[in-house]
């Protein structure tokens, strides 16, 4: 496990350390307090400072939640030991580093087929109600609009630091957030290609306290004006895919809604669905999700399956043994070519954004 943050202490090392598949056999973190608070058995964990300290005497995997500028260098280093790794969302922040991460994918041994792979996606993926919003596209005819949207009430992860530094996050609310709504919405749609992009960018919250993740222990603080490079806190784009369908995106870490609502869309020539959801581990959720399909003017309410909070995390874990025991399996899900049309997709709405940010903090937010 490399990174001792409290997405590895309270979802992967707990999960790993709990399946029959895994054997957590490091904690990475320089902070050594935080590396031992993770480790599943301080017996047999070995609690370690630096990524290069891990190599196949180690592990045979390794699993990136480090902040985001230290994805490509760690990833690509570790596959460059031949250690396969899963990289946490957002895995890189913009299209280059996508790119360099591709070609340290494709490490050869003697000529012979991959050795290390690069495997990312989203949990969301696995959820039970976005399955069945899954199984419902076919019934759904031609397909023309999909809106993907997840506004959190109170929600800006962390005040100070690198989470909303522009230059070492590599974005704000578009890219945390964004990443896992386009890795369902460019799923159901079969990962067209984007053609059009257009988006808009704010920061109208970063100095609110009201406004802050309590669940996050790294959340807390208000920013100093003028330091680092800010990132926005709101962000809507449109995209337009190659097969004529748009996808509207819109993601905020705070607003005036009571809860943290995630809602999908997919509307076609036959129907139009809604799923309205909470995704993440947040406590503003909403009480059930809910699925609904509106056929000339009928309204149709979906059974969804009643699942524990966080269950799609279990289900990735799950995955995720099966790909690394099978190498052949990796192109069928989380594969490189994924990645990629996700960074292309979140760098052309960065592009073209016009921001609302104020004066003071606009340098840096807009590429």
């Amino acid at each position: 496990m490399i990174g001792a943050g409290w997405v590895s202490r309270e979802v992967w090392v707990p999960l790993l350390a709990a399946h029959d598949a895994f054997q957590v056999t490091a904690v990475v973190d320089p902070n050594r307090e935080a590396a031992v608070e993770a480790a599943p058995d301080q017996r047999t964990t070995r609690v370690l400072a630096r990524p290069e300290e891990v190599d196949r005497a180690v592990a045979d995997a390794a699993i990136i939640a480090l902040p985001n500028h230290l994805h490509l260098p760690v990833a690509s280093a570790l596959l460059g030991r031949d250690i396969p790794v899963f990289v946490e969302k957002p895995v890189c922040r913009t299209l280059m580093e996508a790119q360099e991460l591709a070609l340290a994918g494709l490490a050869r041994h003697e000529g012979q087929a991959p050795v290390a792979r690069l495997l990312a996606w989203s949990a969301a993926r696995h959820r039970g109600d976005v399955r069945r919003l899954e199984e419902l596209v076919p019934s759904l005819g031609e397909l023309r609009r999909v809106g993907l949207t997840w506004s959190r009430a109170a929600g800006i992860p962390q005040r100070t630091g690198w989470f909303t530094d522009r230059r070492l996050a590599g974005g704000g609310a578009l890219l945390d957030l964004g990443w896992h709504l386009l890795d369902v919405g460019m799923h159901l749609l079969g990962w067209p290609q984007m053609v059009h992009a257009t988006g808009m960018l704010s920061a109208d919250w970063m100095g609110r306290p009201d406004a802050t993740a309590d669940w996050s222990r790294r959340a807390g603080g208000v920013p100093a004006g003028g330091s680092g490079q800010p990132v926005e806190d709101t962000a809507h784009g449109l995209l337009v895919t190659d097969t004529g369908v748009g996808i509207w995106l819109e993601t905020r870490w705070a607003s005036h809604q009571p809860h943290d609502v995630t809602t999908i869309t997919v509307e076609g020539t036959e129907g139009v669905a809604t799923l309205r959801a909470t995704f993440g581990f947040s406590p503003h959720r909403v009480e059930r999700s809910s699925l609904t399909v509106l056929r000339r003017g009928r309204e149709e309410l979906v059974p969804l399956p009643s699942e524990p909070v966080g269950v799609e995390y279990r289900r990735q874990v799950d995955v995720l043994a099966r790909l690394l025991c099978d190498p052949a399996g990796g192109q069928a899900t989380g594969s490189m070519p994924e990645v990629l049309s996700i960074a292309a997709a979140i760098d052309q709405i960065y592009s073209s954004a016009r921001t609302s940010v104020p004066a003071d903090r606009t340098k840096g937010a807009v590429r």
